[in-house]
């Protein structure tokens, strides 16, 4: 079959959040959109995320929730477009959400309702989405001011070519994270072609690895999570903490990943709310008789204290409290509230919910996402260098980036 030629105002590579979101904004503004999207539905990530209740914002967003070589870039947009904004969307189209701690929203039903929501707003402003839609090139002719891309349609049923053109293109590719739900570096592809630098990349929000005793230690509690702070290169949480049987996951350790490079240690501070050496030593005074495992026994799962027993106390665990000497008592307290590890690694992109770095903000306008040197094209989302905390703040640069993209084309 030989190829189709179709005319479009905008073109969105990328059918995730931010991909149909500019593809509403756009089309409220009387413009003729088209999403492509390469695998077999849109919206993937969104269907997974949150536990498949979708962390879809968070009410207390601020520029500090972000990561970026340009500090700054993220302000305008999320100025532009804020949280609430996407909360009074919500609301308007009758989802259920309620707000858990640290003021992350998640659906109550399923991210279903989210994916539903943008599906049918794209209905509602003629959208066009193609699934099964893979790009092979993008060319921009300088005289006429459009796009050309060369569109691959493949499904079971069909095979055909398009020959596509738009005098705007939105790159809402996503990024390097979770391959098997699209994650590719086709965004990266497409800046460098345009003569826009990238970043270095690395896999962000994600589980940690151990290749030492450290391994053995966290696989024998798999499953145990107990409420920690955790700090790296001067930078804290307090979260949960997960035992798995490659590491260490949980909310706490997927938010310090992403200050985290090969070969740094992380502190973990297993009883935040003591000064561990005082608070054991009070115990010495008071209950003499009394087994450090017994005294820690209330204050953290019994499970993560025995493994600790024989790791860090093991020649005094069946000495009772009253026995040991303050030194003793001072350099458990100090591993207690210092708990130092290093990491052999992170879990990498295949379980990453984000990709740090990306295209880098100097070459693309922080008020539209429109690359500077040239005209028509834009970035938006996860594929900019600019990675949100744990807790929606991704999702809300998803829908403020796309706002602002959609609102100029």
């Amino acid at each position: 079959m030989g190829k189709t030629n179709q005319t479009y105002d905008v073109i969105i590579l990328g059918g995730g959040a931010g991909g149909m979101f500019a593809a509403i904004v756009a089309a409220k503004k009387g413009k003729k959109v088209l999403v492509l999207e390469k695998s077999n539905k849109v919206g993937k990530k969104i269907l997974m995320s949150g536990g498949g209740r979708c962390n879809f914002t968070n009410q207390f967003t601020a520029p500090k929730n972000f990561l970026s070589k340009n500090s700054h870039f993220c302000k305008s947009a999320l100025s532009q477009y804020t949280a609430e904004d996407f909360i009074n969307m919500v609301q308007s189209h009758d989802i259920d959400y309620e707000t858990r701690k640290h003021g992350q929203l998640f659906c109550v039903n399923s991210a279903k309702d989210i994916v539903e929501m943008l599906v049918n707003e794209c209905e509602s402003y003629r959208v066009k989405i193609l699934t099964h839609a893979s790009t092979s090139t993008i060319d921009y002719l300088e005289g006429k001011k459009v796009y050309k891309l060369n569109t691959n349609i493949e499904t079971k049923k069909d095979s055909y070519s398009l020959e596509l053109s738009s005098s705007s293109l939105i790159v809402a590719t996503g990024a390097l994270s979770v391959p098997t739900l699209g994650g590719s570096g086709f965004g990266y592809d497409i800046a460098k072609q345009f003569k826009l630098e990238v970043t270095e990349l690395q896999a962000g929000l994600v589980p940690f690895m151990f290749s030492d005793s450290m391994k053995d230690f966290c696989a024998s509690l798999s499953g145990v999570s107990h409420e920690v702070d955790v700090t790296c290169n001067e930078k804290t949480f307090s979260e949960d903490i997960l035992f798995t049987h490659r590491g260490l996951s949980g909310p706490v350790i997927l938010q310090i990943s992403n200050y985290w490079r090969l070969g740094d240690s992380v502190k973990i501070n297993l009883l935040p709310q003591k000064i561990a050496s005082d608070f054991i030593k009070e115990i010495k005074i008071n209950s003499p008789k009394q087994l450090l495992k017994s005294i820690l026994a209330p204050l953290m799962p019994r499970a993560l204290v025995t493994e600790l027993e024989i790791l860090l106390w093991n020649d005094l665990r069946s000495k009772p409290i009253g026995e040991w000497s303050n030194i003793q008592i001072e350099k458990i307290g100090n591993l207690l509230n210092n708990w130092t590890l290093k990491p052999a690694a992170t879990e990498g992109y295949r379980t990453a919910e984000v990709t740090l770095g990306g295209v880098n903000t100097d070459f693309v306008s922080s008020k539209t996402m429109e690359v500077k040197h040239q005209k028509g094209l834009y970035f938006i989302g996860e594929v900019l260098d600019v990675t949100g905390h744990l807790g929606g703040f991704n999702f809300q640069w998803a829908w403020a980036s796309a706002y602002v993209a959609g609102n100029d084309v």
